[in-house]
């Protein structure tokens, strides 16, 4: 497996495969071509059937400027690796094309084409949580000394730079209001979300707190505003959502909310590693679903859980969104969204709290679940998986129409 450093990107929204990735891709291509000045961008499936919501388009502008670029859409065409393909044109004064790229944006920003994917440098021997668990029993160690272990003890000055981003974040959302942009017109709930749970008392307003602070992670990426994936920018809300309720509700030190990312982000690694957290290839439970294990399996650890109890917690979190379709409605990443990172975020404290009030014994693993997700997703019909064309995307239509 990668480093968790390719999990926590640290970019801007609202997507980390219609926006981040492209924007890595063009990077890439630019410095490959520095004399070329004209450029041709032909996007496929549901890159191409989203893309415009997603602000595809204008992340490509802005990367290639001041150089022109032409984007071509082919939302009825997927290229053979994946539903999010790309082909890159460098073309020269007399209109030849001197050079050419095809590469992926898989999930999660990453990129591949076909020599594999991008940067791919293996940190981890392990490939299953099965694995990891027993390695760690055997060897008297946590999640988190694991990623030490591997990652090397510089990992924490990165997860302190990708929690100190996160809790930017969500003070911006809590105090930005307003309409979010594009023609759904979707207003801002999280400031007003987080002042009327501050006027509540008990389980009503530990709820409403930990709502708005995942909506406010889930608005800012909404806006294009600078987020960590985690591990996309579509469920950003969730993990650190709940990281932050845990800190300022339950008085959480700084040390133990670096330790829940690094476990988070190991979770999410198996994940990607042995399924994917692509919802153009897998819906939505491999992003949303990613992300409810993660931050399931991160409070589990924080409210002092052991290895199987926080095992038990994140394949909870992962089992009971499988089969989640991503349909995003008019192709932003904002309904059904922005609510599902507040709902998972939700989910993720209660399978923490079953989880802890059990032994950690279960009959379905964290691994079966992931593999089960990776055959759901296959089975998912395109229409389902981030091409805006089933689902609720089909059938909704503003109130007023």
């Amino acid at each position: 497996m990668q480093s968790i450093k390719e999990i926590y990107k640290i970019g801007y929204g609202p997507s980390s495969s219609h926006t981040i990735g492209p924007v890595r891709a063009c990077s890439i291509f630019v410095k490959r071509n520095p004399s070329i000045k004209n450029f041709r961008t032909t996007l496929y499936g549901s890159l191409a059937a989203t893309g415009k919501g997603h602000h595809t388009d204008v992340a490509i502008e802005k990367t290639f400027s001041p150089h022109k670029v032409e984007i071509v859409w082919v939302p009825e065409k997927e290229l053979p690796l994946h539903p999010n393909g790309m082909l890159f044109e460098a073309i020269d004064n007399n209109q030849n094309v001197v050079d050419s790229w095809c590469v992926y944006s898989i999930g999660g920003g990453d990129l591949r084409d076909e020599t594999g994917i991008l940067n791919a440098e293996i940190v981890y021997k392990h490939k299953t949580l099965s694995g990891i668990l027993d390695y760690c029993n055997n060897n008297g160690m946590t999640f988190w000394s694991y990623v030490e272990e591997n990652e090397g003890p510089e990992i924490w000055d990165f997860l302190k730079s990708v929690w100190k981003i996160m809790k930017r974040c969500i003070k911006k959302g809590l105090d930005n209001e307003g309409v979010l942009p594009g023609t759904i017109k979707l207003a801002r709930k999280a400031s007003s979300y987080y002042m009327k749970a501050r006027n509540s008392k008990g389980s009503l307003r530990n709820q409403g707190m930990l709502f708005s602070y995942a909506l406010a992670v889930s608005e800012e990426n909404a806006a294009g505003g600078e987020i960590v994936t985690s591990p996309t920018c579509g469920s950003s809300g969730v993990l650190p959502g709940i990281l932050y309720y845990l800190k300022s509700e339950e008085y959480i030190s700084e040390k133990k909310i670096l330790r829940a990312l690094a476990t988070a982000g190991l979770i999410a690694n198996l994940v990607k590693r042995n399924a994917s957290i692509s919802g153009a290839e897998v819906g939505c439970q491999g992003e949303i679903g990613t992300a409810c294990a993660m931050a399931a399996g991160a409070a589990a650890q924080i409210m002092g859980g052991s290895l199987r109890q926080i095992e038990y917690s994140a394949e909870m979190g992962f089992e009971h969104n499988l089969g989640l379709t991503c349909d995003p409605i008019a192709g932003y990443v904002q309904i059904p969204c922005i609510e599902r990172n507040a709902i998972a975020a939700g989910k993720a404290m209660e399978c923490t709290v079953y989880a802890l009030f059990s032994d950690g014994g279960h009959k379905i693993s964290f691994d079966k679940a992931v593999k089960t997700m990776a055959e759901t997703g296959r089975d998912i019909q395109s229409a389902y998986r981030e091409t805006g064309i089933g689902g609720l995307a089909k059938n909704w239509k503003p109130f007023n129409s």
